[in-house]
């Protein structure tokens, strides 16, 4: 209970609520923006900004929370900090809700600033036409497991150079966007997922965005702490 009660853990949780809604709102805005440009169509031009959108808006909210939260951003990394030790189950739980409640808050002010006539799904995930659940489960996978696998190599090990790691991480998210936008959208983050989900009210797979972030997440870091980590003598 005294997590709850501490101030300290409530200012984090507030960062992560404002970090993850400013990423649903820029991130998916990226998305819904380049859709009105292109008629919707997924050109390269649209995948690129994509890309480099979500990935720069990834960076710069790291930059801006990681000393106050950790910069976490995400449910999957949550999870993946939780069940390697370094965050607590409580806090985990904290952060969680706090980036969900972000997330839905964040999809409802894109939904309240851009037209309904071009609105679209909000951003909202779904898998490629032709690509099945296996398929798309796992590239979710895969994807998150490297994004986590880069938090924890450059932002959690000391040996790493820290002041670098949000650029690292934001270049992860830009490299995965550019592979799996054209696949399943790039979920990654549960939170980003669930967002415009609940808004647009587009719910096809959306399990897939969940289950895979978090097996991928947490699969990187429990290979990284159990092969790279340094370990306490």
């Amino acid at each position: 209970m005294n997590e709850f009660k501490n101030i300290a853990t409530l200012k984090e949780c507030v960062a992560e609520f404002i970090a993850v809604l400013l990423f649903v709102f820029l991130g998916a805005g990226v998305v819904v923006s380049s859709g009105i440009l292109s008629s919707d169509a997924l050109t390269p031009a649209r995948l690129i900004a994509i890309a480099l959108g979500n990935g720069f808006t990834i960076c710069i909210l790291v930059y801006a929370t990681a000393h106050i939260s950790g910069g976490h951003i995400n449910p999957a990394v949550t999870i993946a900090t939780v069940i390697t030790g370094k965050t607590s189950f409580v806090k985990g739980i904290m952060f969680i809700i706090a980036q969900v409640l972000g997330a839905i808050v964040g999809a409802y002010m894109l939904g309240s600033a851009v037209p309904e006539a071009v609105q679209g799904s909000l951003g909202s995930h779904s898998l490629a036409q032709g690509i099945t659940v296996p398929a798309g489960l796992l590239t979710e996978i895969i994807l998150t497991f490297v994004l986590v696998f880069v938090i924890f190599a450059t932002a959690t090990d000391n040996r790493a150079i820290n002041k670098m790691a949000p650029l690292a991480i934001g270049l992860a998210v830009v490299v995965a966007h550019l592979v799996g936008v054209p696949i399943t959208g790039t979920g990654l983050n549960p939170a980003r997922s669930i967002g415009p989900a609940i808004v647009s009210g587009t719910w096809i797979n959306h399990w897939i965005y969940w289950v895979g972030p978090i097996i991928g997440g947490m699969l990187a870091g429990l290979v990284y702490e159990a092969i790279f980590a340094q370990k306490k003598k």
